[in-house]
């Protein structure tokens, strides 16, 4: 079957994602700049959450517009994706309310399993397309995603010895999400 519909769906989901974060933000009762400084630490977490959101929704992009077709274990694939990124708003506002170990190491079990997820998603298309496929090409040993899940589950860990430790950690992977990865872009012809 098509994949515009999967595509679709997903942006869809990610959307909404993004809405349910931004309205988890309350605005200030007062009126003027010093009323926003309670607010710093909400709105960065707001920032590091919707950053994760729109870095998986790009690879996500690139990475099916290098298949063609998908089939019912790409569909569930991408649910259990979907299912992971959807956790997100829920646990971003908990951290917001209660900076705690539990709460952080939450954030990143999260994190970890949306990782996990989505390196399902690539090889259950790469198994779908083939091994010579353009996908399988481009992705080769994903040790930049390897090496993400490594670190979410260090930073779990972590939390329970200091929750600030996890945050930079789980900063230190968007930040290396944020350089675009250039391997799908290079092996499709653009279209």
């Amino acid at each position: 079957m098509g994949k515009g519909r999967l595509e679709a769906f997903s942006d869809g989901v990610i959307a909404v994602i993004i809405t349910i974060m931004v309205l988890e933000m309350k605005v200030p009762h007062g009126t003027d700049l010093e009323a926003l400084v309670p607010l710093l630490p909400i709105f960065l977490s707001y920032v590091l959450s919707f950053i994760y959101v729109g870095i998986y929704w790009n690879n996500h992009h690139h990475m099916l517009h290098a298949v063609q077709h998908v089939d019912g274990s790409v569909l569930w694939a991408n649910m259990h994706l979907l299912f992971w990124l959807s956790l997100v708003p829920f646990v971003t506002g908990w951290v917001n309310e209660n900076f705690a170990p539990v709460p952080v190491a939450m954030y990143g079990a999260v994190l970890l399993m949306a990782g996990v997820a989505y390196y399902i998603l690539e090889r259950v298309l790469i198994a779908r397309h083939g091994r010579d496929s353009s996908l399988a090409r481009a992705m080769g040993v994903d040790y930049k995603g390897l090496l993400s899940v490594v670190i979410y589950a260090v930073a779990v860990v972590l939390a329970f010895v200091s929750p600030w430790i996890s945050c930079a950690l789980y900063v230190l992977v968007a930040m290396m999400w944020l350089i675009p990865d250039r391997r799908i872009e290079r092996m499709v012809p653009r279209g």
